[in-house]
């Protein structure tokens, strides 16, 4: 047997052993519970240990998107911050007539290709405009009608389980 047993394996031994012990007629009450006992304290410990490593990796989840936050908040301000500056610089350049060159660098004022500014929409001829449509499922509504009984095809309740760690 391996030092350390996977949750599985203690898992696995436990039923077995259950049902071996369950199929002796011959073996005291008492031999059966201190047998399940001991495997049953191992498998606990396990499940503990395992269960306390899920909240060791669910706090350093929180603490890594806590992190991400600051750096977004970080990343935006920095952004925002060159985005200022470049108007800025453009408008002082454009007032100025200046094109300072560098080594590394050389600034200008460039026109942008012509684009498309629409002040009314409402007013665009119909040529001009796509209708856009889409369907989704209303989950709320489905679920309260199968709860009541009816039977809908393409849907169905279901229901799984999750682990509740206190």
């Amino acid at each position: 047997m391996p030092a350390t047993l996977t949750l599985y394996q203690l898992s696995a031994d436990y039923r077995h052993a259950l049902d071996a012990l369950t199929e002796r007629e011959d073996l005291p009450e008492q031999a059966i519970a201190d047998t399940l006992e001991a495997l049953e304290g191992e498998l606990e410990d396990k499940a503990l240990n395992v269960a306390r490593y899920v909240r060791n990796l669910e706090a350093e989840a929180a603490a890594i998107a806590e992190a991400k936050k600051r750096m977004e908040t970080r990343e935006r301000a920095a952004v925002n911050q060159s985005k200022r500056l470049k108007e800025y610089l453009r408008f002082e350049l454009e007032r100025t007539g200046l094109k300072p060159k560098a080594p590394d660098l050389a600034l200008s004022v460039q026109k942008n290709p012509p684009s498309v500014s629409i002040d009314d929409e409402a007013k665009l001829p119909a040529e001009y405009l796509e209708t856009i449509t889409s369907t989704r499922a209303r989950k709320q509504e489905l679920l309260e009608a199968l709860k009541a009984g009816q039977t809908i095809p393409g849907a169905q309740l279901s229901q799984s389980t999750r682990l509740v760690i206190r």
